[in-house]
């Protein structure tokens, strides 16, 4: 049974799941707007909401708990710099997910995961 789980496998082992959604979340952030599959927009949208939220305090603390998270510097400096700012009065609910269509080879539902 799987109640109260909350996780998405994605049938991936861990760190590969890790690391995907990391990298995914990225590419939401640099790009704001990302194709993919359903699965992983939702649970991409969680890196990149809790991201966001972090990012709205501008200390040191939460600099350095956004590096922990991405791997390189650039997503970090643009929701300090840019989305932060964008965002102070708005209180949660950063990205939309629009769905787009079935992907032809598997029937994968496609969406697009995007910032407000």
């Amino acid at each position: 049974m799987r109640h109260r789980k909350t996780t998405v496998k994605l049938n991936r082992p861990p760190a590969h799941k890790r690391s995907m959604l990391a990298n995914l979340a990225t590419s939401v952030i640099l790009h704001e707007k990302v194709q993919t599959t359903q699965a992983k927009a939702q649970a991409v949208r969680r890196l990149v909401e809790r991201a966001i939220t972090t990012g709205k305090k501008p200390t040191l603390a939460s600099r350095r708990k956004l590096l922990a998270e991405f791997s390189t510097e650039h997503p970090v400096k643009k929701i300090l710099e840019v989305l932060s700012p964008r965002y102070t009065s708005r209180p949660g609910g950063y990205t939309r997910i629009v769905k787009l269509r079935t992907r032809q080879g598997d029937g994968a539902e496609m969406v697009r995961i995007e910032l407000v």
